[in-house]
């Protein structure tokens, strides 16, 4: 049953356009679960590979959410039929992005002939260009940001103040950002790789820059985080973009005991055998949807788990399009069977949030991507962080802040050291972390408050639809 709101009409109607991939799409996908029980109307539009990614909230929700399905415009350097989720090709965020802003004119036509159109458009980040078609239609477009607002503070900052290089040749300079709260500071290869990738006059370069100021031009901006956790930095957005209409309505996580849920087929397996595991004594190791380990790195994180005796869930990604065969992703031949008993190696998609919850699991290494980040944060488990690219540099900066991270490694050719790491496993379970593990506890008691009714997240999605619906 929606969730009454006084004020509000619930028949409005709004267009939800996610991006195409795993750490974008899904926790949009479950904005928009919250946006149906709150009594608004939605269309999802999706390419035609991306439909079954929406059959549980389809399901959940028949008479609220509807689908609007378009063919994937053609692109030189994307492989026909590649266009979902779990198959996006390393390095072709920018190729999608250019490639999706070709559905500009078949939206239009869609939003002409349609007898009641939406009155507002909520669209990931990298599609900036919805903006545009939001100002056509005479509608708002508000901004979903899959990343933090420390993270998306360091990427609007970039755009609108470009960083002087004193080294240009130098990666290791370092960037500093001085109106942001903290003033993080990075080395230049740290940086977002769309923004280094840059090039003054490139076709591509210019519309992923446009894209990305139209997002600053927005009308809102629909941020996955919660005030307890980043308020001085929500604050700063809404300094910086001269209004309040900054709404950090997470942790977006999908509905307990609900059909609408995330994971794989060995989901039964892994939960049972955490259930024979003591309280808080399990590592989880997982790098993303997007990540996949070099061979080296893979030994190196196989012998830590080995060396440190603790029990373990390795959540392995097998390499895909754009990596090189039989470089990535190799578990060490005899690992499994030497660790038999006190550890579980899951090959492709783990059932995450399951796992994170599970009361066996105390410390979880992580890339820091920001939805695992807020899963964790939600499970109350201590994170040993290793960001390899994009927005996980931030937002690795924002635990380490917290005291709820403790840095492993950093960067995607990195290859620490095994008895480093296996130390490092067996301290995330002891005494010697124990501040870190109750810091963890309270933000995730926190996050199960936001979200709670008239919690700081609840009220915030109030407050979105009340402004959607107006």
């Amino acid at each position: 049953m929606p969730i009454p709101i006084a004020g509000i009409d619930p028949g409005s109607h709004i267009l939800v356009f996610p991006y195409p991939a795993q750490g974008h799409m899904l926790s949009l996908l479950d904005l928009t679960h919250q946006l149906a029980i709150r009594g608004v109307f939605i269309t999802i539009l999706v390419t035609p590979n991306n439909l079954p990614v929406l059959s549980s909230l389809l399901s959940a929700h028949p008479t609220t959410i509807t689908t609007l399905v378009l063919p994937f415009p053609p692109h030189p350097s994307i492989p026909s039929g590649i266009e979902n989720v779990k198959d996006l090709p390393a390095g072709g965020f920018k190729s999608m992005m250019v490639a999706l802003g070709d559905l500009h004119t078949p939206l239009l036509d869609w939003f002409h002939n349609h007898p009641t159109p939406p009155v507002a458009i909520v669209s990931d980040m990298f599609l900036g260009w919805t903006h545009h078609l939001a100002c056509q239609l005479g509608i708002r477009r508000y901004t979903f940001s899959p990343s933090g607002a420390l993270a998306l503070s360091v990427i609007f900052s970039l755009w609108r103040y470009p960083p002087k290089r004193a080294e240009p040749q130098n990666e290791n300079e370092m960037i500093r950002f001085p109106k942001i709260p903290n003033s993080p500071e990075y080395p230049w290869w740290q940086l977002s790789p769309i923004y280094r990738s840059y090039v003054e006059g490139d076709p591509t370069s210019e519309f992923i820059k446009d894209g990305l100021s139209a997002n600053m031009a927005s009308w809102g901006i629909v941020i996955n985080s919660f005030s307890e956790l980043e308020r001085v930095y929500v604050d700063h957005l809404k300094e910086e973009l001269r209004h309040d209409r900054v709404f950090a309505v997470g942790p977006l996580l999908p509905p307990s005991n609900s059909t609408i849920s995330r994971g794989g087929s060995s989901s039964k397996d892994v939960l049972s055998w955490l259930d024979t595991c003591a309280s808080q004594s399990v590592v989880y190791v997982c790098f993303g949807s997007q990540a996949v380990l070099t061979n080296e790195q893979m030994e190196v994180v196989a012998l830590g788990l080995e060396k440190s005796l603790v029990n373990f869930v390795w959540s392995v990604k097998e390499p895909t399009a754009g990596h090189v065969t039989g470089k990535y992703g190799k578990i060490p031949a005899g690992f499994e069977e030497r660790v038999a008993g006190r550890g579980v190696v899951v090959r492709g998609w783990a059932p995450q949030v399951a796992i994170l919850s599970h009361d066996s699991v105390s410390a979880f290494l992580t890339h820091c991507g920001w939805n695992s980040i807020m899963e964790a944060v939600a499970a109350g488990v201590l994170m040993l962080t290793w960001p390899m690219s994009a927005d996980q540099f931030s937002n690795a900066t924002l635990l380490h802040e917290l005291k709820v991270g403790i840095r492993a490694s950093e960067g995607p050719d990195t290859v620490p050291d095994s008895g480093e790491l296996a130390e490092l496993f067996s301290k995330s379970l002891s005494e010697k972390t124990r501040v870190e593990r109750e810091r963890a506890k309270e933000f995730g008691s926190a996050a199960k408050q936001a979200t709670s009714e008239n919690g700081s997240s609840w009220k915030e999605l109030d407050r979105l639809v009340a402004s959607l619906s107006h």
